[in-house]
């Protein structure tokens, strides 16, 4: 078998999807994007392209490591992503090739179902309430949600309270049987982190990400020390050597996205490195059903998996997408805020090709916001 060709498909919301062809009728699906960026990683994926055609496309490993290492400049978001939508594509025409899962080809499972978490939002303490109980009665065993909007780096003590009133608010509409997990979204500030983490110990988060940015990542052990909260970190980090350090300063959950970090292969040479940590692996997810079919192939192979992110009501535009893309939604189906395991050859997903036609005729020009202090310098978003 030889690839033959690709393509790329520019879809709503924010997505980029990539369909890799063979000459033998067999045509796999990745998804290589960064939010913001789509055809910066458009076009690094056609650079790779000039290697891959003609190539066979059962050399996963073989063409992971030449993507990754044969250039003199390495890494980094574009490239990395454009190497995982490339990765998810090779493997979901391995699994079809062979007639089972991804996750087969990668061991065989190690459990029956995912866990996920189903996402909050509010403006208030009353609304985040309403937002927490409504995923209650979907039958979410987890919730998350962003604590705060724009934020100042020492924030006053209005918005602090703020912070644990509305965190506060989704604890009690949860009850003490279910999960709650924060995302700080690199909004705080290490002093600020510092500051407000152990006024949420009460409430038991399950986890508390990105509490600093990541080019301040050698201050998460010093985050870490100053919390009984777990932290969890990753989905701006792009590569095992990426990782190293966050391992070693005592995060309790890592969160590479398969998207960014060199897909299925990466990712999972990630949560193996983990492992030997003693850290669990929560893959970062809030895109497309390509992105979430890989993450599904991947959770359900690796022994220290903990939950899996997944975009619908994530508020970041329409993300009814992650189902209108598909022929058929039931392996995303939630029972009980699990998804059983897929049973279909490859990434376990048919794509409705009509569909993504049409949108890619629309196309998007998704950019994420710029905000902005009360002093007018920059915020974090």
């Amino acid at each position: 078998m030889k690839i033959t060709g690709y393509e790329l498909f520019l879809v709503e919301p924010r997505w980029l999807f990539l369909r890799v062809d063979t000459d033998e009728g067999i045509s796999g699906w990745g998804e290589p994007i960064v939010e913001g960026k789509a055809q910066t990683v458009a076009r690094c994926v056609e650079e790779m392209f000039d290697y891959l055609v003609g190539q066979d496309p059962a050399r996963i490993e073989e063409h992971w490591q030449v993507l990754a290492k044969s250039g003199f400049y390495r890494g980094g978001v574009v490239l990395n992503s454009a190497l995982a939508g490339i990765d998810q594509a090779l493997w979901d025409i391995a699994g079809k090739t062979h007639g089972v899962p991804v996750h087969q080809l990668l061991g065989g499972h190690v459990r029956d179902r995912v866990r996920v978490y189903g996402w909050v939002g509010g403006a208030t303490p009353e609304e985040l309430f309403e937002s927490a109980a409504a995923q209650v009665a979907k039958g979410m065993t987890a919730v998350k949600l962003n604590p705060c909007g724009q934020l100042e780096p020492l924030a006053a003590p209005a918005a602090i309270n703020a912070i644990v009133d509305g965190v506060t608010a989704v604890r009690e509409a949860i009850g003490p049987e279910r999960d709650l997990a924060l995302d700080f979204h690199g909004r705080f500030s290490g002093a600020m982190s510092r500051r407000v983490l152990p006024l949420l110990e009460p409430l038991l988060p399950m986890f508390v990400e990105e509490p600093v940015l990541p080019e301040f990542s050698q201050d998460l052990g010093a985050v870490v020390r100053s919390t009984s909260i777990p932290i969890a970190t990753g989905e701006r980090l792009y590569s095992r050597w990426d990782f190293r350090s966050v391992l070693s300063d005592g995060i309790a959950v890592a969160q590479p996205d398969i998207s960014h970090a060199g897909g299925i292969s990466e990712t999972r040479r990630i949560a193996a490195m983990a492992e030997t940590y003693d850290v669990l692996v929560a893959p970062h997810c809030p895109l497309g059903p390509i992105a979430l079919a890989a993450s599904l192939q991947l959770d359900f192979a690796i022994p220290n998996f903990l939950i899996q992110e997944q975009a619908l009501g994530i508020g970041y535009g329409d993300s009814s997408g992650l189902l209108d893309y598909l022929v058929d939604t039931t392996p995303f189906t939630f029972r009980d805020g699990y998804i059983d395991r897929p049973t279909a050859p490859g990434l376990g997903i048919t794509i409705d090709e009509e569909a993504v036609r049409s949108a890619a005729e629309r196309g998007h020009h998704w950019r994420n916001p710029v905000w902005r202090n009360t002093d007018g310098s920059l915020a974090s978003w």
